[in-house]
């Protein structure tokens, strides 16, 4: 047992710890506020500018040092103090006050709220939002999203008493028997719902987007895109994604060719009649310019020059992808996307 004395005891206040946990031991050092992030990002190279104190701790808020036979048990006999502080800096888990995290959340709400209103736009006038109308509507995101619990929770007791208050009418006997017939013999349209085939599609269930603020656990870019994805499915105010402004360059002998869908897969069980209905679906529709030219919402300038075509215009932000999987397949290396802008839009004076 330590006897805890004002000579072998060292109490720290007002720090960041970082701890480690190895060999079925927690390890700590005492770091200085917001200097233990400056090292890892490389800002700050001393570390003497980073520890409050050149030891390892088992426990700093009660000034426990960790005994050398620990530190030789957990990290090596041969490791030196100065080795085991630096890997406890680079792979432990900083443990931050209530002003620093507080501080660290309105920085990544910042950085989101920024994101957000640099991508959404009023869907009428083309015009961004100011970064304060986006805060407010991410606010009443949030205070729906932590109220709908609530509401779910006053409406189930509710319905309790009314399913208590409730009275089934009687039922007569000639009722019951055919009833119970009817529950014995099931029909031919019910054992077709009650054995679903392969063939019928399972559809899966909308997904509901939901908004309750920013954490310090995820990037300020992937929590920007979640709001986003809120927003447009809630509608608190008229946002719609910016659209991206393209370019794209292909030559003159690949747009008259027609564009062929995939072959979709089918089943052993089929007969002739229906493999001949499939083949008849596949064939071509649309030539290639079209198909290109369906991607866009709007088309500012086409022209030709040489044996290229040139086409500049606008599409949303989800049809990127497709646009590009279609031009690297079909143009077979003779055609070009450019993107000219991320997101259009039309700033006020």
């Amino acid at each position: 047992m330590v006897i805890q004395q004002p000579s072998n005891q060292i109490k720290l206040t007002n720090v960041s710890l970082v701890r480690l946990k190895k060999g079925k031991k927690r390890f700590e050092i005492a770091c200085y506020k917001n200097k233990v992030l400056e090292w890892r990002q490389g800002i700050e190279t001393d570390l003497d500018n980073v520890l409050q104190i050149p030891s390892v701790f088992l426990n700093v808020s009660k000034g426990q040092t960790a005994p050398h036979a620990e530190l030789a048990k957990a990290f090596g006999e041969k490791t030196t103090t100065d080795a085991i502080i630096l890997e406890i800096l680079r792979k432990g888990e900083l443990q931050v006050g209530e002003k620093e995290r507080t501080a660290q959340l309105e920085r990544v709400h910042s950085e989101v709220v920024g994101i957000v209103a640099s991508k959404l736009v009023d869907p009428r006038t083309k015009r961004v939002y100011t970064t304060g109308m986006i805060d407010k509507a991410l606010d009443m995101l949030s205070a729906q999203a932590h109220t709908a619990p609530a509401d779910k929770d006053k409406a189930a007791p509710a319905a309790a008493p009314a399913a208590e208050g409730t009275t089934t009418p009687p039922i007569t006997t000639e009722e019951t028997t055919t009833t119970t017939a009817d529950a014995a013999e099931p029909t031919p349209a019910a054992e077709q719902q009650q054995e679903p085939t392969a063939a019928t599609p399972v559809t899966k269930p909308a997904k509901q987007y939901t908004w309750t603020g920013v954490v310090a656990t995820k990037s300020a870019k992937s929590q920007a895109l979640d709001a986003m994805k809120a927003l447009i499915a809630h509608q608190p105010i008229p946002v719609a994604r910016a659209r991206m402004k393209l370019r794209i360059t292909c030559s003159t002998a690949v747009l008259k060719q027609p564009v062929k869908t995939p072959k979709a897969p089918h089943g052993h069980g089929h007969g002739q009649a229906e493999d001949g209905e499939q083949h008849q679906e596949q064939k071509p529709h649309g030539s290639v310019k079209d198909k290109i030219l369906s991607y866009f919402e709007a088309v500012e300038h086409q022209d030709v020059v040489g044996s290229e075509w040139e086409v500049t215009g606008f599409a949303e932000p989800g049809a990127f992808k497709g646009l590009s999987d279609f031009i690297g397949g079909e143009t077979k290396g003779q055609g070009r996307l450019e993107v000219l802008d991320m997101a259009v839009t039309h700033e006020d004076d």
